[in-house]
Parts: structure tokens; C-alpha cells; sequence
């Protein structure tokens, strides 16, 4: 499955375990929320990173005490009908100030793209390698945006209001 990272196809260092799966002495790995929450001492201290596949019908609070050591956290989209991830991204990058790579992985469509990027999300795992490559393009169809939102993007208003102080309008 392709991950698009930073605007472009990456490779995925991360490898995502089960359950149930052995974990494996070094290396990144992606573990269901509920085999994260049992463990996450013990996780946490391994070599390698840690992310976490987190559904979006688990509250986004109870990962808030592991968020400065957690590398990848991966918001799961069961299908595009269901935007309750969105609210999870927008939680932990505005409210929690979660910082590191936040993932979108399930039902990743491309028209979502610009909607996911807005929402907070850097990474995206996409079924086919078409939509990995139109992600590219979509990111930077949209240059201006009018609602506010958490990625650090100004708005069309303050942007106009930018280009009116330094032009000296209204003094």
C-alpha cells in the first residue's frame, strides 16, 4: 500500500503488527490501539519507533498521556462516509498539541486529500499508486483558504488584512 509523505511517495518504515503478532526486538512498528494501551511501558521502551492505529471509535483522550513519545499516530477511516477521524486529527494537533507524524489510513480517497491535510494529517495510506501520485497535484491545487483550522495555514482574511497593513491602508 503506498504512503504519501510529505507531498510525495515515501517508504514506510514502519511495520504494523497485530495483536497477537511477536514483537520484534528493534525496528518502527504500528500497533492496534488496544495492544498499545495494554502495554505501552514496555512498547515504549524498545528500539525503534512507535506509532499507534488508533480507531475512530476510541476517545482520543486516553492516548493524550503518551503523546511526546509516540512517533506515528494512524487515524483509521473504516469507510468515506465516516469523517470522525477528522475530529480525532483536529483534537490532537489543536487541543493536545500533538506534534508528530498523524497518519490517515483506511478509506483514503483522493477528493478527501485537501480536506485530510487541512485536518492536521502529514502521512496517507492509499490503496492504489494513482492516488499517490495525484495526491502531489492536489496539495497544491489550493493555495488560499477561508476557515480556519489547525495547520498553520492564514486565512484569505488575515492574508488580505496582511497585505493592507503593509501597504499602509487605512492610517
Amino acid at each position: 500500500m503506498p504512503l504519501v509523505n510529505g507531498g510525495k511517495i515515501a517508504d514506510d518504515s514502519f511495520v504494523k503488527l497485530a495483536v497477537d503478532t511477536p514483537l520484534p526486538e528493534s525496528g518502527d512498528i504500528l500497533v492496534p490501539a488496544e495492544r498499545f494501551l495494554s502495554d505501552a511501558d514496555a512498547l515504549l521502551k524498545r528500539a525503534g519507533k512507535v506509532g499507534v492505529i488508533w480507531p475512530n471509535n476510541r476517545d482520543i483522550a486516553e492516548l493524550v498521556p503518551y503523546l511526546g513519545k509516540i512517533a506515528t499516530v494512524a487515524l483509521v477511516f473504516p469507510n468515506f462516509r465516516d469523517g470522525r477521524a477528522y475530529s480525532q486529527a483536529r483534537l490532537l494537533r489543536e487541543r493536545y498539541g500533538y506534534r508528530g507524524d498523524l497518519r490517515a489510513t483506511g478509506q483514503v480517497l483522493r477528493d478527501q486529500f485537501v480536506f485530510m491535510l487541512r485536518a492536521g494529517f502529514d502521512s496517507f495510506e492509499v490503496k492504489k499508486q494513482a492516488d499517490a501520485e495525484a495526491f502531489m497535484l492536489t496539495a497544491k491545487r489550493y493555495s488560499v483558504f477561508y476557515q480556519p483550522t489547525g495547520d498553520g495555514r492564514i486565512t484569505a482574511l488575515h492574508r488580505r488584512m496582511q497585505l493592507r497593513h503593509s501597504e499602509g491602508v487605512g492610517t
